[in-house]
């Protein structure tokens, strides 16, 4: 099938794009958050950035579902929903949640953004509205089924994880804090955890190439910040923890 066989090679050659920026982000951190520079003069406010550059993942949806409405299942809707719960959230609720005010954020890694969830989505909607077949019986699967726990799982940890965090930035004075309590007992980076987790219950649940690479993009995105993070804070907050790992509980 032609479309099949460019969407494979282009998602093989997204995979690799991965992996460079895997690597590059050892040496390199993206200058976002803690890490932004505050010379560039190409700056948004960070709650409108956060915005704009998740924004393609919840207008994407909608116009795929939208275009192929009367074709497509109970299946198809579900995995749109999964899909909006989360990105609604990242993309309404958490930046009105999250205390941005007065933070800017360069406007060359909002574009970044956007246009990787462009692409993300995209890939994502061309296999679950044209090239995956899912019958009814696939909510009944076993594969559906432990991927939404899965998912259901890594969403409430990256949640609940946000929450401790912005509960700490209320209760103290500007600057960063050690949050404590949950998974912050053994990382120092649930909230990415959760993330990844819930990328694994999405490519278990659909059983999509397209989800795959997209576990892909998050662990190589994900796993190189939270060592960032780790290292910056026991170097910066006073009396941190040295014996949490970055991401993983144990091991990393």
């Amino acid at each position: 099938m032609y479309i099949e066989e460019h969407f494979n090679d282009f998602l093989i050659f997204w995979s690799l794009i991965a992996v460079i920026v895997f690597f590059s982000l050892f040496f390199k951190v993206a200058p976002y958050g803690r890490y932004t520079n505050p010379e560039p003069l190409l700056q948004i406010s960070s709650k409108l950035g956060w915005i704009l550059m998740e924004s393609p993942s919840i207008i994407g949806i909608l116009i795929f579902f939208v275009l192929f409405n009367e074709k497509i299942g109970l299946v198809e809707t579900l995995f749109c929903l999964i899909w909006s719960i989360h990105y609604f959230h990242r993309t309404v609720i958490w930046p009105f949640r999250a205390r941005l005010k007065g933070k800017k954020m360069p406007i060359g890694i909002v574009l970044l953004a956007f246009i990787f969830n462009t692409v993300n989505i995209s890939t994502q909607c061309i296999w679950i509205f044209l090239l995956g077949e899912y019958s009814q019986q696939w909510i009944s699967s076993p594969q559906f089924i432990i991927g939404i726990t899965i998912f259901a799982a890594g969403m409430y940890i990256n949640v609940r994880s946000d929450n401790i965090l912005m509960n700490l930035r209320n209760k103290n004075d500007k600057g960063y804090h050690t949050p404590k309590g949950f998974l912050y007992k053994y990382v120092s980076c649930p909230n990415y955890l959760g993330e990844i987790i819930e990328w694994l219950g999405w490519a278990i649940l659909t059983l999509s190439p397209a989800g795959f690479v997209f576990l892909l993009w998050t662990f190589a995105n994900l796993v190189p910040r939270a060592r960032a993070n780790h290292r910056w804070a026991l170097d910066n907050i006073d009396n941190y923890p040295n014996n949490r790992k970055a991401i993983f509980p144990f091991l990393y």
